[in-house]
């Protein structure tokens, strides 16, 4: 029903959707803050690529990251818009714990963590058009798993039941519960821990 309800408010009443993002992005640093700073320094070890916080990347770089991918991309991967001006909105909201993952300095992917401060979040990712079958979707989904985690919070997604790409993706990395299905056609998702992800 939540789900429901901010889909409607950040489609219909946007002014309301800013006040609101505003409100948890404060919130949720001053709960969180410390905590993903720490995770940050020490998360990306061992793995032969570099992550580079969405805020610490230049936008227009991401915009033509996204302008890259094919149009077939975002059939199931809409959580936002992707100008530079949209980008820069996202850079300044500290809930929304997003990042670029980088092999020799070529981007391969994004992935996210959209976070409220009462400590449930939402993750999602995309890899790039000439990195898919590498295990990136993979990797992306237990560095956000360490992430929420290593937070105390709650993750959960959505995932498009025609999506299969992504839904095993989902299921290599996490233990997966089905809690409902939206009349989208979503699978709305709670993921929990697998003993590798800890």
């Amino acid at each position: 029903m939540l789900y429901e309800i901010a889909h409607i408010v950040r489609d219909r009443m946007p002014w309301l959707w800013w006040v609101t993002d505003w409100v948890n992005s404060e919130a949720f640093h001053l709960r969180y803050g410390r905590r993903v700073a720490q995770i940050e320094k020490t998360w990306g070890k061992g793995i032969p690529y570099t992550i580079v916080p969405l805020r610490c990347y230049d936008a227009e770089e991401i915009s033509h990251f996204f302008a890259h991918q094919p149009a077939e991309a975002f059939r199931f991967f809409r959580p936002h818009s992707f100008d530079v001006k949209s980008i820069r909105q996202l850079q300044k909201n500290r809930a929304f714990l997003a990042y670029m993952l980088e092999q020799e300095e070529t981007l391969v992917g994004y992935f996210f963590l959209r976070s409220f401060f009462w400590g449930k979040c939402f993750r999602g990712r995309m890899v790039d058009i000439d990195w898919r079958g590498k295990g990136i979707g993979t990797l992306m989904n237990r560095l956000m798993n360490r992430l929420g985690y290593g937070l105390g919070m709650h993750i959960f997604e959505t995932v498009s039941a025609d999506n299969v790409a992504s839904l095993k993706s989902a299921e290599a990395a996490s233990d997966i519960r089905v809690l409902k299905r939206l009349p989208s056609n979503d699978l709305y998702i709670e993921v929990l821990p697998k003993k590798t992800n800890l």
